[in-house]
Formats: structure tokens, C-alpha cells, sequence
């Protein structure tokens, strides 16, 4: 088997263009740190960084969306999944928006008491977007006062301060003093300051309230939007109305060498599946998630943003939302890989790994740091000191454990939700769903069970799923699917499959279509073997006929920069 020589940006370099991107205090376009799992997006660079961004008069605020799932978090003691995110439980709507709200309001508060935020700004900046006058009224009515009360010629700023006046006469001053620090002992504010630092939080309050007001009188429109499934832009940035007034209160704040705010969003793929509970309070979790990136696009484009950076393991991220929103720069694109062979040697060898180890391992799993390190976990585990007592055991034994982990709790479950996926698209097909084209003269396949019988639907789909895969071993497991400019493996929806589930990875750059990592790579081998050998000989003889009569051949894919 050939070994590709896959791109790989050397960490040290990812780390330092980070770094300047970080050091901007306004940016005309965020940041995509991509690249396929395991490789330390999180760990050995985040973790790295969040540190020195929390430094001086930088703040970063940090959102995981992936953190409400709880049997798949560090943060709860568990692991990562090595799949997709897309094979768990996904969280619900509400959790995220609240989880990146709040982030983003804890660092306007700072901006507040730096004094980089006031009233008047908020004001001003709410008015561009939104018209104020009949919602300060309900404010300043409050639950039982009359509509009736403010004259309908008061101007707008007027209005604003009453609203703010009555509105801060409802607020807990302690809980507002707290938010500022003002109850500390050592700080000694003046009353004026401190009055004006108090307004601008309690304005801060009213325009949530301004905007929650207005989200409640288009309640009845969301609702029939998420019923027949279709979309409005209008609706859809009225539920990030909030979070991108933040970011542009933010924007406009941000001074360098005073207060540098910047956003990290972790694992963002996560919001696009999240669950939507109540239909009147929000749109669906794709529509939120376009139209927030969206509108950070545009602020960025318009006015200039803030740093954001967006950290994912979903491929869709590398090439294709490129094109979704625009045009193939309308993001800065950074795809990590994670370790070279010999940067993992230097890292691993020796002190945690023998060079009969290591050779071992690089052959069988590659530079993968997660595999590294859950290798050496299960080294390090009783189990491997109970292989130790036996004289017959060796390295290779722990190897063949950790192999059968990931297949066995990795690679077969989503290769059952890649069979799913594949039924799926089989039942779209026969409603009429899936377009012509793609169903195209001489597709492999073009011709689904015509009778919706699980059973039949299932060998097929498996039949396909096994057929895409030798294709993918005949390509020495690297398909480019930018090579001849039809992006026609896009169409193929077992490769569709495979990259949904997280198997496999879209990389950008270059533009080639791979398992994740070697480990997982051995595994997908093995599940084709299995496959073939529980087949009975009829279902062997349809999928040898699938092979040579309508077989999948990617082989003038395999070009890749510096191949002739």
C-alpha cells in the first residue's frame, strides 16, 4: 500500500498564524480551524493559546457547543467521540443559544468596565437595526401602567432613557454592582462613575428585553415557518438579533492595547443538528446556525468584527460552506493534521514509547496524537500489567485490543448509521426527492429497491457501502475530488455517507477525500473483510455483479499536487 504524502502544516506555524489572527483587534473575515479528529485541534493547540489570549487587555470568550452532550465531553469525564458528532445525541437549541449568549454578555460586561461600552452606544447601535418606539413603551408601561403614559411625540433617545430610568428602578442594584465588581473592597469607585458603569448595564438589559419583545410578536410567523418547513431570512436573524448585537457592541468597543475581545466557537458543526423544542420561540437549528455565521460575515465585510475563530472536525467546513456562503475565501482557512511521523517521534519516543514500539505503531496507526495517547493509556492501564505476567504477551497484543475498541465501538456503529443514511437516501429516491441528474445514466447507484422493503433496502444499501470501499482501497484510500473538476464523487451518496458519519474527511487543501487516520482506516478494511465473509453465496454472487457491471472506479481521482 502507498503511503500519500498528505499536506501537513507544521503546528508551530498553525499555532503563530493563530496568533497574529488573534493579535488584529478588528477582522474583515473570521477564522475556520479545521481538520479530521484526534489530531489536537482542542488539546495541544487551544489550550495552548486560550492562555496567552487571556492575557493583558485581551479577553476571549469560549463556547463548546459540544459540551451539553454529557456522555461524550471531557468536561464530564468522558471522551470525545471519534465519529461524528452527527452519531450522538444531539443537545438541544435553546442549551447552545443560551451557552453563547452568555459568553457573549459576561464580555460586554467587561467592556463595560473598562468603560468601552456605554448607553448612548448601545442606543445607537440598536437603532440602526430596529425600531424602538413601541417596544420602550411597553417597558416603561411595564405590567400595569398605561400605554398612554409618554407622549407620542417624545423622540426616541428620550424614550431610551426612561426605559432605562424605569427599567433600572426594577433591577437588584447588589446583583448589578456584582456583575462590575463594584462590591469589592479594594475598588473604590467614584458615585458618578459608578452610576454611569450601572446605566449601561441596565441598558444592556433593556435592549435584551427590546429585542425579546419584538422576537414575542413574531411568535405566530415562527411557528407556521417551522410547521411547513420553509425559510425566511428576516425570521431567522430575528432569533440572532441578540448575540450579533453583542458582537457588534463588541466590534466597536475593541481597542488595541485597551480591550482586544475575541471568540472561540468549539465544535460549531453541533448547533446545525441541535433540537428545537419549542416552535414558537425559534427557528430550526440549521436556519440559526447559517444565520449567525452569516451575519458575522457580513459584520466582518461591512465594518470589521472582532476575531472569531470556529473549530471543527466536519469536513463539510473544509470546502463545501465555503461555497454555501459565498465563494471559496470567504473564510480564513486553517486545516491542522496533527503531528508528522517524525514530530511524533520526537514527542512520544523514548519516554513513552520503545523504537520497536514505536515502529509498531507508526506502521499500523500513524503520527494520530489521540491514538498516541489512548495507546498509552491502555499501556499504562492494569490490563497491559496483567499481560505483562504473561510471558507470551507482548506490545502487539495491546495493539490488537485498541484495534478491536475502535472497531467494535467506533467503525461498525457508523458504518450501521452510514447504512442508514444509505436506506434513506434509497427511500428519497423512489419519492421522487433526489434529482435526475444525480441518478444520472451508468451511477452505480442509479437504481435503488423499487418497493420499500427494509430488507431489501438494507442488502442494498450494504452492497453499495461495500462497493464504495474497495473502490476506496483500489485508490490507495485517497480520492481528490477536485481533480477533474466535476466534483462528481460529491454526488456518490456512500462517500456522502461515510464523511456524514466522520469516517472519513474532506480535507481542503489538498482537495482529496480520506479515512481520518490510519487506525481508522485498518478498521474500515476489516469491516469490508467481515462483511464478505458472513455473505451467503447468492449475496456474494449480486455484489460481485455490482463489482463488474456497475462498480465504482475512482481511480482517475488520484491525482494530488506534485503527481503527474
Amino acid at each position: 500500500m502507498v503511503n500519500k504524502p498528505w499536506k501537513i502544516i507544521p503546528r508551530p506555524l498553525l499555532e503563530t498564524v493563530l496568533n497574529n489572527h488573534a493579535q488584529h483587534h478588528r477582522v474583515p473575515q473570521p477564522l475556520i480551524l479545521h481538520g479530521p479528529r484526534g489530531v489536537g485541534k482542542t488539546t495541544l493547540i487551544l489550550e495552548r493559546l486560550l492562555g496567552e489570549w487571556n492575557k493583558g487587555p485581551h479577553l476571549t470568550g469560549y463556547v463548546d457547543f459540544a459540551e451539553s452532550i454529557k456522555d461524550h465531553h471531557p468536561q464530564f469525564n468522558q471522551s470525545f467521540p471519534w465519529a461524528s458528532w452527527y452519531n450522538c445525541p444531539p443537545p438541544t437549541l435553546l442549551n447552545c443559544r443560551t451557552k453563547l449568549e452568555n459568553c457573549l454578555e459576561s464580555m460586554a460586561h467587561k467592556g463595560v468596565q473598562l468603560g468601552s461600552i456605554s448607553s448612548h452606544q448601545i442606543f445607537s447601535t440598536l437603532s440602526k437595526w430596529h425600531g424602538l418606539n413601541t417596544a420602550l413603551r411597553c417597558v416603561i408601561s411595564g405590567n400595569g401602567a398605561s400605554k398612554n403614559a409618554v407622549s407620542e411625540k417624545v423622540s426616541g433617545s428620550v424614550l431610551w432613557d426612561r426605559a432605562v430610568f424605569a427599567l433600572s428602578a426594577r433591577c437588584n442594584v447588589q446583583e448589578i454592582d456584582g456583575i462590575l465588581g463594584l462590591t469589592e473592597k479594594k475598588k473604590n469607585v467614584p458615585l458618578e462613575e459608578a452610576s454611569y458603569y450601572r446605566e449601561a448595564v441596565v441598558a444592556l438589559r433593556l435592549a435584551k428585553e427590546v429585542i425579546k419583545q419584538q422576537q414575542s410578536w413574531r411568535a405566530n410567523a415562527i411557528a407556521h415557518l417551522n410547521r411547513t418547513g420553509g425559510f425566511s431570512r428576516s425570521l431567522a436573524n430575528s432569533i440572532t438579533d441578540w448575540p450579533c448585537l453583542l458582537l457588534e457592541l463588541l466590534s466597536q468597543a475593541a481597542e488595541i492595547d485597551h480591550f482586544q475581545p475575541k471568540l472561540v466557537i468549539n465544535n460549531v458543526e453541533v448547533l446545525k443538528n441541535a433540537i428545537l423544542l419549542d416552535e414558537n420561540s425559534s427557528v430550526c437549528g440549521s436556519m440559526y446556525h447559517d444565520s449567525l455565521i452569516w451575519r458575522i460575515i457580513a459584520l466582518g465585510a461591512n465594518e470589521r468584527c472582532f476575531p472569531v475563530v470556529l473549530v471543527t472536525s466536519d469536513s463539510y467546513y473544509s470546502y463545501q460552506a465555503y461555497m454555501d456562503f459565498g465563494f471559496p475565501d470567504i473564510f480564513i482557512s486553517r486545516e491542522a493534521f496533527g503531528w508528522s511521523p517524525q514530530e511524533a517521534k520526537l514527542h512520544m519516543v523514548t519516554d513513552y514509547f520503545s523504537n520497536s514500539e514505536w515502529s509498531m505503531i507508526a506502521e499500523v496507526f500513524g503520527p494520530n496524537p489521540r491514538h498516541l495517547f489512548e495507546l498509552y493509556a491502555l499501556k499504562q492501564a492494569n490490563y497491559y500489567q496483567q499481560l505483562e505476567d504473561n510471558k507470551d504477551s507482548t506490545f502487539e497484543d495491546i495493539v490488537d485490543s485498541y484495534l478491536a475498541y475502535l472497531q467494535i465501538t467506533v467503525v461498525n456503529p457508523a458504518m450501521d448509521k452510514a447504512l442508514g443514511l444509505l436506506q434513506k437516501f434509497a427511500a428519497d429516491a423512489r419519492s421522487g426527492k433526489i434529482s435526475k441528474d444525480r441518478l444520472r445514466f451508468g451511477a452505480p447507484w442509479r437504481h435503488p429497491p423499487p418497493k420499500n422493503d427494509p430488507t431489501m433496502c438494507l442488502e442494498w444499501a450494504k452492497i453499495q457501502l461495500m462497493d464504495f470501499v474497495q473502490s476506496l482501497i483500489n485508490t490507495e484510500f485517497g480520492i481528490n475530488y477536485l481533480a477533474d473538476c466535476s466534483l462528481e464523487i460529491m454526488d456518490d451518496p456512500s462517500a456522502g455517507a461515510l464523511v456524514e458519519v466522520g469516517l472519513l474527511y474532506a480535507q481542503r487543501d489538498p482537495s482529496i477525500i480520506r479515512p481520518i487516520s490510519r487506525g481508522i482506516q485498518r478498521c474500515i478494511v476489516r469491516w469490508l473483510v467481515q462483511e464478505r465473509m458472513q455473505m451467503s453465496f447468492p449475496k456474494f454472487l449480486q455484489y460481485k455483479w455490482q463489482r463488474i457491471m456497475r462498480g465504482r472506479s475512482y481511480r482517475h481521482l488520484m491525482l494530488q499536487v506534485g503527481y503527474k
